[in-house]
């Protein structure tokens, strides 16, 4: 019983999404208690050959410093700082943010996966177009911990979690994410109960799977089919299709937002528009937090929709 939001704003300009995005997980809160995360596009400012990395990096002596070796040996450090860190003394690990410079984005996964094989380190995300927030804990204390406030953009996706199959950490909250499409990010309710029969096949055209949670699955579904050529609307009608089991879910991409429900419409879903915002959510509460709302419009069974700007 997760929470999904996502929300566009029409005229392109950057508002207060993570204060927007806030209000609307805060009241889903009641749907996940364990986790929340939010993938906010448009406020970056990176230049095209610039991403951000959000490293988990236990607090062991020496293990930041081999963390940085790693990363200069391979590309320029344009900027860092440590993005979060509880307070407390005995925490066992923070998130080590760092910007760098690549010549092409396919150099990114690899990368990636040079990190993750040093002990007790774990990339979390590593994006150019949008800000990824995640971890345990309530809305409100991971926004306030990470100043989420702050952060400006066009448009985003979040999600609360109620765990039912994987681990309760940082990495398996939601937004997913996959470098097969640059900046391509899901956060999903339900379940895929046919998910060995859609990841076998990815797997054999290369993909590589860092977890067995069926979110990660529909992201590289998704972006497979968008690197096949499909659009985004073509992309989530033929998801629906092909997985079965109660779901929705909504894909954030740099273009915008898009949502697909299951063909039993097994699990809730509500959106909205006026002329400034178009916005996406389990219940109309969330709605309610960002926008008046004269008219809530059902995501009905086996429905598709595509908000791009």
């Amino acid at each position: 019983m997760c929470g999904i939001a996502g929300i566009v704003y029409k005229d392109k300009k950057l508002h207060d999404i993570g204060t927007d995005m806030t209000k609307m997980l805060h009241a889903l809160q009641h749907r996940g208690p364990d986790s929340a995360g939010m993938a906010l596009y448009g406020g970056m400012g990176l230049e095209e050959n610039e991403y951000v990395l959000n490293i988990q990096v236990d607090n062991k002596k020496g293990l930041l410093d081999i963390v940085k070796d790693e990363l200069s040996a391979e590309t320029p450090i344009l900027d860092e700082e440590t993005f979060h860190s509880n307070e407390s003394s005995d925490e066992e690990s923070f998130v080590y943010r760092v910007k760098i410079a690549l010549n092409d984005f396919k150099e990114l996964k690899p990368l990636i996966t040079k990190l993750d094989k040093i002990d007790d380190v774990i990339v979390l995300n590593g994006s150019n177009s949008f800000e990824m927030i995640k971890d345990i804990g309530s809305v409100l204390d991971i926004s306030q911990q990470y100043g989420v406030k702050y952060i400006k953009g066009t448009h985003g996706i979040g999600h609360t979690r109620f765990a039912t199959e994987s681990n309760v950490d940082r990495y398996h909250a939601h937004p997913f994410q996959t470098y097969i499409v640059k900046d391509i990010t899901v956060v999903h309710n339900g379940q895929i109960t046919n998910y060995w029969k859609i990841r076998d096949p990815l797997e054999r055209k290369g993909h590589i799977f860092e977890t067995t949670n069926d979110t990660e699955c529909l992201v590289h579904y998704i972006a497979d089919k968008l690197d096949s050529g499909f659009s985004l609307e073509d992309a989530l009608k033929q998801s629906v299709q092909d997985m079965d089991g109660p779901f929705s879910f909504i894909i954030g991409t740099p273009q915008g937002i898009g949502i697909a429900k299951d063909r039993l419409g097994l699990r809730p879903g509500v959106m909205a528009e006026n002329d400034e915002i178009f916005a996406i959510a389990s219940e109309e509460v969330s709605l309610r937090e960002v926008m008046d709302v004269n008219e809530v419009e059902q995501i009905e069974p086996g429905q598709v929709r595509v908000y791009e700007i």
